[in-house]
């Protein structure tokens, strides 16, 4: 089990929260969840998602069911 302070990638958070990849770049560009750009990549700290999903537990409401090739 991973601790508090992982930091993950983009594809790594998206199953993390079991959402597509493309639900979770629109809630990181719009701001909404905590993340760094490195580069051109996205990363998040484990502990910074957890925290927020208590306080937003709506945005992952309506996601579309994950397809195989994402």
């Amino acid at each position: 089990m991973a601790g508090p302070d992982e930091v993950m990638t983009i594809e790594e958070l998206a199953d993390y929260l079991k959402i597509s990849k493309s639900t979770l770049y629109k809630l990181v560009q719009d701001g909404g969840m905590p993340g760094q750009k490195v580069g051109k990549r996205w990363r998040f700290h484990k502990d910074s998602i957890d925290e927020w999903l208590k306080g937003h537990p709506e945005h992952l409401l309506g996601d579309e069911p994950r397809r195989q090739d994402q």
